[in-house]
């Protein structure tokens, strides 16, 4: 578990350090997958099912509220000065938009769950500052855009950016 977890915090400072331009990979890199993160204010983690979409997210063993159920991933994890993030996928199984996300956010006080967002895609770039969280995705409906989301505790916020030449 350390190693992976080690392993994960290594392609997260990766992200970190790499330009915020608005360039598409040649190729988007497969995202981290982890059940169990333990950060510093308490433990994500994934209830698995023997059903595919019925996994649930628990903060510290307890479910978290509102629910979020589907086949569930923590695909980021990022370790700040006061708190602890995680990001996690949500394949609900809907054909038209088969992939969302969330951002969860434990500090002192407990945990902070952030609205769904994404673009139905499973190819993104994460990074995060201080005071922001980002997302990067292929958009849907604009072939040459990227969809960029960023949430800065308590707001997520939808931009379109062209991709650069």
């Amino acid at each position: 578990m350390h190693v992976l977890l080690r392993q994960l915090l290594s392609i997260v400072a990766l992200l970190c350090a790499s330009n915020a331009t608005a360039s598409a990979p040649a190729t988007w890199p497969a995202s981290p997958s982890l059940l169990e993160l333990y950060t510093t204010y308490g433990i994500v983690s994934i209830d698995t099912s023997e059903y595919v979409y019925e996994s649930r997210l628990l903060i510290n063993g307890y479910e978290v509220d509102p629910t979020i159920r589907g086949r569930l991933n923590i695909s980021y994890a990022f370790n700040l000065p006061t708190s602890g993030a995680a990001l996690v996928s949500i394949d609900t199984g809907n054909d038209v938009c088969p992939i969302s996300y969330r951002w969860v956010i434990l500090d002192q006080a407990g945990y902070t769950l952030s609205p769904a967002f994404g673009s139905c895609s499973g190819q993104i770039l994460v990074s995060a500052t201080r005071t922001q969280f980002t997302l990067k995705t292929p958009s849907p409906q604009k072939p040459d855009k990227i969809d960029v989301y960023t949430y800065d505790g308590k707001t997520i916020k939808h931009t379109v950016a062209s991709l650069k030449p």
